[in-house]
């Protein structure tokens, strides 16, 4: 047996000697030497780093799009298609798959292979069995997505595109039981190792929804036997497992033991810093940092004194401190000499202001609720918010889609302008009455009080301040509920706050990612607003039929101006994001899709 695993290592040592030697070609291509690289993480090498706001959950489906729970369950889970992760603009490529997928029936069927032995991360639900990824564990991923019990806020980007799947999510919520084993026209599993999908119609988006974690691989198994309580018990396949979970202060994950790894060979975009980022990575067995400790730290100053301290390995920049720290637009000389590096770029994201449409103070579609929202939108500076808040680092949001997807349109300006003469003139109009103490009443004489929801980050009291500014300037009595990010979110995603200031990044890299958070059936399911329009919904499911193009890109703008003529919600800024790195940190590039990249770096302290 000795004699077994001693050769057994030599031949895995000469497999790994090779791979490096190929290592010149395709970095998908070298994946191929599974378990010779599944040691290659140290668990000596250890990353630091925090989160803004605390997740809600693990469990890719049912969190409410929470950007952290997100990020963390990227690491864990493996979707069928991942991206390049030095290529700009986002550009898919296989993830656990021999190759690109086949595509034929002019666009409406999808075959993919899986390479074969990959491994789940232990877990007692396998029984001490080792757990192999296969294609049906995908099939059961993609159906748990339009499972009414699972409330995915991701349904509605899956109604309507698979063969079968929505009568099998009809029939669910008649009986109250999602059948798992009902074969649909859909899906097709010749073997182990063989995914066939059959879509409806053709779907430019299809691949992309193929690398967003919703559709991230779980097993049955898990998912069954934690049953409530998958979200605090992820297993999955990817480069890294949860080991340790303190709600809403500190999340572990180490490298997983069970994932196949791979050698770091990616290729310049053209981008500055590429250049080094390959000379530090390349043929380098991945992943060589063997813990990930993040720690939960809503604080921005607290924040930055963790990483200003060296607590943290790397961090966005916190706005408050940005006037401390840049020099307009590189590091100022005490932090550039410190070998902390700057690594600068334009987030597909968006910051807003919704509505709750079920408010019986804000919501309605009626002229005097339209005024009322459309005099909040334009009672407020987002100039003012840019220049003092966001220290110059953000532009103003035309659209609810931003820079970096397909369906930016650079433009496109919105109607809903900063302008609070017109806004007190609107009030008027509509009867919301000034009454002796300055402060507007509703037009039946009833009292007007707005509650903006908000967190207790010192950007979001910052922001806070010039609201109650603005509304004050038109009359508006307001109240500022605080509470944390998380049970924010949780509430919005019930259409229970009446307002919230909240942002949306991009999980594809097109703007249907952002529209179908209004698009009326959603509601709670990713629409916060719970807003409901007959003319957006009928061009949303138009769009959702078309490639980019300037036939969609006409739909886009009549679902913009459809919003604003609603005044469903007020569109913010579009933001600069700094990220500062310490110098024992290599591979650093913040891909725009993609959250996590503690898969490609390394940790190398002298």
């Amino acid at each position: 047996m000795a004699l077994q695993q001693m050769a057994g290592r030599l031949v895995r040592e000469i497999s790994l000697r090779v791979v490096r030697t190929i290592a010149g070609g395709c970095a998908l291509l070298v994946v191929a030497a599974a378990s010779t690289l599944a040691h290659a993480a140290d668990p000596a090498k250890v990353l630091h780093l925090a989160f803004e706001a605390p997740d809600d959950g693990f469990d890719m489906v049912k969190t409410n799009n929470s950007l952290y729970s997100v990020w963390v369950g990227e690491a864990i889970f493996e979707t069928l298609m991942t991206y390049d992760y030095l290529a700009r603009p986002a550009k898919l490529v296989p993830g656990p798959l021999v190759s690109m997928p086949t595509v034929t029936d002019d666009g409406k069927s999808y075959e993919f292979h899986l390479k074969r032995g990959i491994y789940f991360s232990s877990d007692s639900a396998f029984n001490g069995v080792r757990r192999e990824l296969v294609a049906a564990d995908y099939a059961y991923s993609i159906k748990r997505i339009l499972d009414p019990k699972n409330r995915s806020p991701q349904a509605s980007s899956f109604e309507g595109k698979i063969v079968g799947l929505d009568d099998l999510a009809k029939t669910a919520k008649a009986t109250g039981k999602f059948d798992y084993d009902a074969p649909i026209g859909g899906f097709e599993i010749p073997d182990r190792y063989t995914l066939r999908v059959h879509l409806t119609a053709p779907d430019q988006t299809f691949l992309y929804l193929m690398a967003h974690p919703t559709t991230g691989a779980v097993a049955r198994e898990v998912i069954e036997r934690y049953a409530d309580a998958t979200n605090s018990h992820p297993v999955g396949t990817g480069p890294y497992a949860l080991v340790q979970y303190v709600p809403r202060s500190k999340i572990i994950l180490d490298a997983n033991p069970a994932y196949r790894g791979f050698v770091w060979n990616f290729k310049s975009s053209g981008e500055v810093g590429d250049d080094v980022i390959i000379k530090q990575m390349q043929g380098k067995t991945m992943p060589q940092i063997g813990r990930v400790e993040i720690s939960i730290i809503e604080e921005e100053q607290s924040r930055w004194l963790a990483f200003a301290g060296g607590q943290l390995d790397f961090d966005m920049l916190t706005e408050n401190v940005i006037p401390r720290v840049l020099d307009v637009n590189k590091l100022k000389p005490e932090y550039a000499s410190q070998g902390i590096r700057l690594y600068r770029y334009v987030s597909p994201e968006i910051t807003y202001t919704l509505f709750s449409f079920n408010d019986p103070l804000v919501g309605g579609y009626n002229n005097e609720k339209i005024a009322l929202r459309r005099a909040i939108a334009m009672s407020y500076s987002y100039d003012r918010e840019i220049a003092q808040v966001r220290f110059g680092q953000a532009t103003k949001a035309q659209s609810v889609v931003p820079p970096g997807v397909a369906g930016y349109d650079p433009t496109y300006r919105s109607s809903l302008a900063y302008d609070p003469v017109l806004a007190n003139k609107l009030l008027d109009h509509f009867n919301y009455r000034r009454g002796a103490d300055g402060y507007r009443t509703l037009p039946d004489g009833k009292p007007l009080t707005l509650r903006l929801h908000s967190s207790t980050t010192t950007r979001d009291k910052a922001l806070m301040e010039l609201w109650k500014r603005a509304l004050d300037r038109v009359g508006l009595r307001a109240e500022f509920p605080v509470s944390s990010f998380a049970d924010n979110l949780k509430a919005s995603s019930n259409c229970e706050l009446m307002m919230f200031n909240l942002g949306a990044s991009a999980g594809v890299p097109d703007g249907s990612d952002f529209l179908e958070g209004y698009y009326g059936p959603n509601a709670r399911q990713g629409n916060r607003a719970c807003y409901a329009s007959a003319a957006f919904d009928a061009a949303y499911v138009k769009a959702r039929a078309l490639p980019n193009g300037p036939e969609r890109q006409l739909l886009y703008t009549q679902m913009f101006r459809q919003m604003e003529a609603d005044s469903a919600a007020v569109p913010g800024t579009w933001r600069m994001r700094n990220w500062l790195y310490r110098p024992w940190v290599q591979g650093f590039k913040k891909h725009p899709i993609m959250l996590p990249n503690w898969q490609y770096l390394d940790v190398e302290k002298h």
